[in-house]
């Protein structure tokens, strides 16, 4: 069967012209770009990439086909999809079906097209932006204009839109004892998270992103994590209403990603939306207090805004300081705090902590699904904060 021809319009105008690559139709979203060169399976079904449209910066894409063991989540949740060069066949022994096949299956609309390289360094120059993929519209005037009408990346709230509808138990494997209790707000939470908990002894309970600090409380948990996730921190109030009643209590908590940015917002800091955002596999992030190095796993485009700075230049204030062993540092309404994490490539706001309670949070991934595993360690010092909050 003969590839329609499908048409990707960006925001500004840009257009590239292309071939359908999955369901035919039309899909809007936010046009971003992922430079992992393995784990495509893992980045479709990542709830965080609600409502986006991904490019993948790899050269070739479906070469392992699809497995039902690797999805991150119940589906798929990008927008659509945009790639080179798609494998005319796939080859492992853990596949069961074809990309394409699974991308039809699920109704994602893709395009395939020579210009991924000349697409990323646009997105680099201008920033993320609006776009549409259609295998409909040969017209790049008319979709431009229903670009142009599509809403925004800023001020959507999409946590909810993701997470689970009621809450549910993962256990600790055979033969390994469940030492903790902790309580998984779900704000768009990957399966590997619960499961690497999980490992480590800690019967999870994972539940909707709306649930209040009452309700957290009252289930008597050890620890409270929350989630990576889609969307506007500034928009996820009820999420950052829930963080600030369990710090108050004093419970020890871990937030990734967008719980990250919950937690910035509930000990009184600014997010701001990054130019074009950090996806992929190999971000550098330093700690700033024994100045190690850790190559992570991310995908997000809003960030903590450095204490005392705000708005687009929320990274700008921390450049002429952060040296190794002494972190920034602030007061927030639970005591002192300081930054522990920065992104090497642009000073982004990486890691908070609260120096006066046990409460953590680092802006990357450290259940790496996919990724390198330099950052796994994590969970370990959650379990420790609640080892010794006992």
């Amino acid at each position: 069967m003969t590839a329609a021809r499908a048409l990707l319009v960006l925001e500004d105008g840009t257009t590239f012209r292309g071939t359908g690559y999955g369901a035919e139709g039309e899909t809007f979203g936010e046009m971003v770009f992922n430079t992992g060169m393995t784990g495509y399976q893992e980045t479709l079904t990542d709830p965080s990439y609600r409502g986006q449209i991904v490019a993948m910066t790899a050269p070739h894409i479906g070469n392992t086909g699809v497995n039902d063991a690797d999805p991150e989540s119940r589906r798929i949740w990008v927008s659509g999809y945009v790639i080179r060069e798609p494998a005319r066949i796939f080859s492992s022994w853990r596949a069961v079906r074809s990309l394409e096949d699974e991308l039809r299956d699920q109704g994602i609309t893709g395009i395939a097209v020579t210009g991924t390289r000349a697409l990323t360094r646009h997105l680099r120059e201008r920033g993320a932006m609006r776009a549409a993929i259609s295998t409909r519209e040969a017209d790049p005037a008319r979709l431009l204009e229903r670009v142009l009408a599509s809403p925004p990346m800023a001020g959507a709230d999409l946590a909810r839109e993701v997470s689970t509808a009621q809450a549910y138990v993962v256990s600790p494997p055979a033969g390994t004892p469940a030492r903790y209790r902790v309580a998984a707000v779900d704000l768009g939470i990957k399966a590997a998270t619960p499961r690497s908990l999980a490992r480590l002894g800690c019967e999870v309970t994972v539940w909707p992103a709306a649930t209040t600090a009452g309700q957290i409380l009252a289930s008597g948990p050890d620890g409270v994590f929350f989630s990576n996730g889609p969307g506007d921190p500034a928009a996820a109030g009820y999420a950052v209403e829930a963080m600030h009643g369990v710090l108050a209590a004093g419970l020890p908590v871990l937030g990734i990603c967008l719980g990250s940015q919950v937690m910035g917002r509930a000990v009184g800091l600014d997010t701001y939306k990054l130019r074009f955002g950090h996806r992929g596999v190999n971000q550098p992030v330093q700690d700033l207090r024994t100045g190690r190095v850790q190559i992570t796993s991310h995908n997000h485009g809003f960030a903590v805004a450095m204490p005392g700075a705000a708005g687009q230049d929320g990274a700008a204030a921390w450049r002429p300081a952060g040296r190794i062993g002494e972190p920034a540092r602030f007061d927030t309404a639970f005591g002192p705090a300081a930054v522990t994490h920065v992104n090497l490539n642009d000073g982004v706001v990486e890691g908070l902590r609260l120096l006066d309670a046990p409460a953590v949070s680092v802006q990357y991934h450290p259940e790496a699904a996919p990724g390198p595993h330099d950052a796994a360690g994590l969970f370990g010092e959650f379990c420790e904060l609640m080892e010794r909050a006992r």
